[in-house]
């Protein structure tokens, strides 16, 4: 079943208010992602602080247990949902060291980040972190520039722009830019690029990447960290907080696949930046992450940016509309 088939379905057996049952099957399948894609942000923000609440764990021992909950959690829900064997035989279409090589390639930096995004909120890195996720969009439109010849447009150059002006005055001011920003947009781009390139999609290379780590996690466990199995095992609170966290860590996947498959790409674009404004305010708040008055510069600038980013998506969406509006016209004439 296809996923608009499937938002379909469940549009017409909820109990939903009346704005979600009326409308063409496109509007539905777009209110639909909408409501994904917002869930999926929230849950992300929701993990980004869950590493404070299984303290004396470590963030590196935080991220550890993720992975394995996680890959317990997509496993478990592969074989439920009868979908293991689709992604395995995807696998099997792989026939040479240099197919396998470029599949692992992207490896290293998936779990960089989920470590970084475990380990920083607890470490005072939490709004360094999240000025790397504004970032993200911006050097997405870059990466895209050099490497697919991608012509930007003046409200684009505009958000690059902005988003340089800022990261030089938070260099100015504070005479270096954080490592953690620079790892999230200097790097992350280059995951998803990868696995654009090898046509791979998300389930599937999160499959394989976690797939991969399992091993090295429990190495870790058992002979760095032992500390943590006895009090992991030792307490039904822990059991069920890391079962929680591989759970939430798959939803949240899901829903955001769901989200970019049923979303255009400019709204799914846009969608994005709710995770990183979350992620800030929670950095400062919940975590207690420091942050300075002069710093409002920097991020001001970085907004600014952001906003010429959605005001351009909002422009392509509207010209798409019109387009399709004119064809409909030039059918029925």
């Amino acid at each position: 079943m296809s996923t608009s088939t499937l938002s379909n379905t469940l549009v017409a057996r909820l109990p939903l208010p009346t704005m979600w049952t009326t409308g063409s099957v496109q509007q539905r399948t777009l209110m639909m992602g909408v409501a994904l894609a917002v869930l999926s942000n929230l849950l992300f923000g929701v993990l980004y602080a869950y590493s404070s609440f299984l303290a004396p764990l470590s963030g590196t021992q935080v991220f550890i247990w993720r992975m394995l909950a996680m890959w317990g959690a997509l496993i478990g829900y592969l074989v439920i949902s009868g979908r293991l064997g689709l992604h395995i035989d995807k696998l099997k279409t792989l026939k040479t060291v240099k197919q396998w090589a470029w599949l692992l390639l992207p490896t290293p930096i998936f779990l960089s980040q989920f470590w970084l995004f475990m380990w920083a909120p607890v470490n005072g890195q939490g709004v360094q972190t999240a000025m790397g996720y504004f970032l993200f969009p911006l050097m997405m439109v870059i990466f895209g520039c050099v490497l697919f010849g991608e012509k930007l447009s003046r409200l684009q150059w505009f958000a690059v722009g902005f988003a340089a002006l800022g990261v030089g005055s938070e260099i100015i001011r504070t005479q270096s830019v954080s490592w953690a920003t620079l790892w999230v947009c200097g790097t992350y781009p280059l995951y998803y690029i990868l696995r654009r390139k090898q046509n791979i999609d998300a389930i599937t290379g999160l499959l394989v990447d976690l797939t991969i780590f399992v091993p090295f996690a429990l190495a870790y466990l058992l002979f760095l960290a032992p500390s943590s199995l006895g009090l992991v095992g030792g307490s039904s609170f822990f059991i069920m907080m890391l079962a929680g966290l591989g759970v939430l860590s798959v939803l949240a996947m899901k829903t955001n696949v769901d989200a970019s498959q049923m979303l255009p790409v400019n709204v799914y674009g846009m969608m994005s930046y709710i995770e990183p404004a979350l992620l800030f305010i929670l950095a400062i708040t919940v975590l207690g992450n420091p942050f300075e008055s002069a710093m409002i510069y920097t991020y001001g600038l970085i907004w600014l940016g952001i906003a010429c980013l959605i005001v351009h998506g909002v422009r392509q969406l509207g010209r798409a509309k019109k387009e399709r509006q004119n064809a409909r016209v030039a059918q029925t004439a």
